[in-house]
């Protein structure tokens, strides 16, 4: 993994951790704002001003932050930081399966959240299924959460029911109550949109699960991880998207890779995003200095830095989203 360091001695106290997770924010600014939208537009031309990549990642795996994540709050990971206990992480979806190169995901997971967190220990646990929906894996999560007590649920969702022709708008719905659920049990939970594969690129309706997706995680105000846009743009930087997708939509080594460090990465700023009763203090993000990466201040995982709009994430395509009934 090719994250940054920020100090010569990785063994330090939380105190450096949270100034490593600054400095990590600091070299995001290189970037737009955190909650820039990111669509399926066509790439713009080379004249045109070319959004700087996020250097902290593999150089394999390097996209815009407009185009990898929205970021939130997460209380139940800052809580667990706060406390100095092991941060337990439920992974599920179709690339927490187990099968073939999917196996490694937990592993490639779990060692990047430890190389971005220093001096923090962190547990992951996959439990998806093959093929599992939304709904499926919505009813399984009540048994999982009792049986782990996670901190922290890494959701790649949508992908299996865009396959599987769920209907839209009963995705959205158990989608949106699941997160809900979990939410409400004291629990942070971060998703992962669907893959990316130039054969559906155009399809409405694959497409709109990508959307939903997103409208799902700007109205519950949780992490967004914005796969399908970044492996969109991987897949310009490269003659074909072979480099990141096997067979029936499963992500090879690679894309497995990027996946781990695209949530990572998503993750750590997060944990940068303002307590609420801070709000009041943050950092207008058009007077922000892209160019400046100096470390702000920090109480333990906690920043006084820019909360982005959860409403600007990215999209697609274009179009009118369905309404999406809340239970």
């Amino acid at each position: 993994m090719a994250f940054p360091q920020t100090a010569a001695d990785a063994q330090g106290s939380r105190h450096r951790l949270a100034r490593r997770l600054a400095v990590l924010l600091g070299l995001s600014l290189a970037s737009p704002a955190l909650g820039e939208t990111s669509g399926a537009a066509p790439m713009p031309p080379a004249t045109a001003t070319v959004e700087a990549l996020d250097l902290s990642l593999s150089p394999e795996c390097r996209v815009p932050g407009s185009k990898l994540y929205t970021l939130a709050r997460l209380k139940a990971v800052k809580a667990a930081l706060k406390e100095k206990r092991p941060i337990h992480v439920l992974s599920i979806g179709s690339s927490s399966a187990g099968l073939g190169a999917s196996a490694s995901y937990p592993v490639k997971l779990e060692n990047a959240l430890e190389q971005a967190l220093p001096d923090v220990q962190i547990e992951v646990e996959a439990r998806g299924l093959p093929g599992e929906v939304a709904s499926g894996a919505g009813e399984r999560l009540r048994s999982m959460v009792a049986e782990m007590e996670p901190d922290l649920v890494v959701w790649q969702v949508g992908t299996n029911d865009a396959l599987a022709r769920v209907d839209i708008e009963a995705f959205g719905e158990a989608l949106d109550e699941s997160v809900q659920w979990v939410k409400s049990h004291g629990i942070d939970i971060v998703l992962i949109d669907p893959v990316f594969t130039e054969s559906l690129a155009d399809d409405a309706y694959y497409t709109q699960m990508v959307r939903t997706v997103q409208d799902v995680a700007r109205r519950e105000a949780v992490p967004l991880v914005h796969r399908y846009a970044a492996m969109r743009f991987l897949s310009t930087q490269r003659t074909t998207e072979a480099h990141m997708l096997g067979r029936h939509f499963r992500l090879n080594d690679l894309g497995l890779r990027c996946m781990a460090e695209h949530a990572t990465r998503a993750i750590t700023l997060s944990l940068l995003q303002p307590d609420a009763a801070k709000d009041a203090g943050k950092i207008d993000p058009g007077k922000i200095d892209p160019n400046k990466t100096d470390a702000v201040k920090t109480d333990h995982a906690t920043s006084e830095t820019t909360k982005p709009d959860p409403a600007q994430t990215g999209t697609p395509g274009s179009g009118p989203t369905p309404a999406l009934k809340k239970p």
